[in-house]
């Protein structure tokens, strides 16, 4: 069996960012991608980071995982692509399917960096052909250059809706309207700003009721809700689009966490089941960390200081960073991140992480108990 200093689970921006952290303190690094092309979300970002310079405001999310991957390959990462990770026991025994092989790898630490998946709505008429994630949509035009649809209902307005609703706009399709069953949008103001000044009209406050049509998506009729988010019957309005977008949030991809026998906490702040971590990633397995989305929803710019914190934590515990020096540099990482969540968007995060950390401290009380 091989072993690996340090083996990465994911080639997003929270895996690729632990790689070269790891790396850069002279660890064996392997990352494994289930995927053709490396970088995970960012090279779907074509819109410019919004925020400080100092967390990459005004770059492109494509050029940014360009940047990571040439970085990743200065120091020495080794990217897998088209290896899917099957198994994660003993707690860092990682089993791998490449090729028609399966093999078995065992590491002196892992981090898991796998992301998220996308949440559905059910309604009526929801499985008809045209009714798709908005990380689809994205994937589609931004990845492909193929349009999604040409007339577009966005489920969502949140981050992702306002922001795939734009771009689905520059890739030419017709955006009908945006609604959200919550009465405040809540994307930021700079990005839902954008999409208000084509002239495509906000329902808040509503919920889809049903998509119609003969074997695909024909039209859409959304309503009003009312205190206890119920239809508000008369309210109906219909819409003829041929795709229904839904940006309805993420759910940390958290199957391997769970079968490494990590300690699970469900706080919805972070998109529900996670994996309990330290502020370094650390789970309650020795040498297992969460990086980037697999440990809490939150955006590209918190994945990848995440996924630097989690590689130091691994070089440290692996006695290749200087103590000194390590110390001063998570420092610099963690002020990094209090930044990041300094606005109002933060505050779900401050909250949850507190209680992750109850969580942590209750399991290792018991441990010595």
């Amino acid at each position: 069996m091989k072993r690996r200093d340090l083996i990465i689970i994911g080639a997003g921006p929270a895996g690729l960012s632990a790689a070269i952290e790891a790396a850069q303190y002279g660890l064996d690094v392997v990352v494994y991608d289930e995927n053709a092309l490396p970088g995970g979300q960012l090279f779907k970002q074509i819109h410019k980071f919004f925020g400080s310079k100092e967390h990459r405001a005004r770059e492109r999310g494509f050029r940014i995982g360009q940047q990571l991957l040439e970085e990743a390959g200065r120091a020495g990462v080794e990217v897998v692509l088209g290896a899917q990770v099957i198994g994660l026991y003993d707690g860092l025994i990682v089993q791998v399917v490449r090729g028609d092989r399966i093999e078995r790898v065992r590491a002196n630490a892992v981090v898991i960096a796998t992301g998220a998946s996308e949440n559905m709505v059910p309604f009526p008429g929801w499985t008809l052909p045209g009714v798709i994630g908005a990380g689809a949509a994205q994937t589609m035009a931004n990845l492909h250059g193929v349009r999604p649809g040409n007339d577009l209902l966005m489920v969502g307005c949140g981050n992702v809706g306002v922001v795939v609703a734009y771009q689905m706009l520059q890739a030419g399709c017709r955006v009908q309207a945006m609604i959200d069953a919550s009465r405040a949008i809540g994307g930021y103001g700079v990005h839902a700003a954008k999409v208000a000044r084509t002239g495509v009209p906000f329902f808040l406050g509503h919920t889809i009721l049903q998509a119609e049509g003969d074997g695909k998506v024909e039209s859409a009729t959304i309503a009003q809700v009312d205190e206890r988010w119920q239809p508000v019957p008369g309210t109906e309005k219909t819409f003829a689009v041929d795709t229904i977008c839904l940006a309805v949030g993420l759910t940390p991809a958290t199957q391997l966490s769970r079968m490494a026998g990590c300690t699970m906490i469900n706080l919805p702040g972070l998109g529900g089941l996670v994996p309990a971590t330290a502020q370094n990633g650390a789970t309650s397995v020795p040498g297992l960390y969460v990086a980037g989305d697999a440990g809490g929803i939150e955006e590209a710019s918190s994945a990848m200081i995440r996924g630097r914190l989690a590689g130091l934590a691994a070089a440290r515990r692996q006695g290749f960073a200087d103590s000194q020096a390590a110390e001063s540099r998570g420092q610099e990482l963690h002020e990094s991140l209090d930044r990041l969540r300094g606005g109002p968007f933060g505050e779900r995060i401050r909250a949850a992480e507190e209680l992750m950390h109850k969580a942590l401290e209750k399991e290792a009380a018991c441990q010595t108990a």
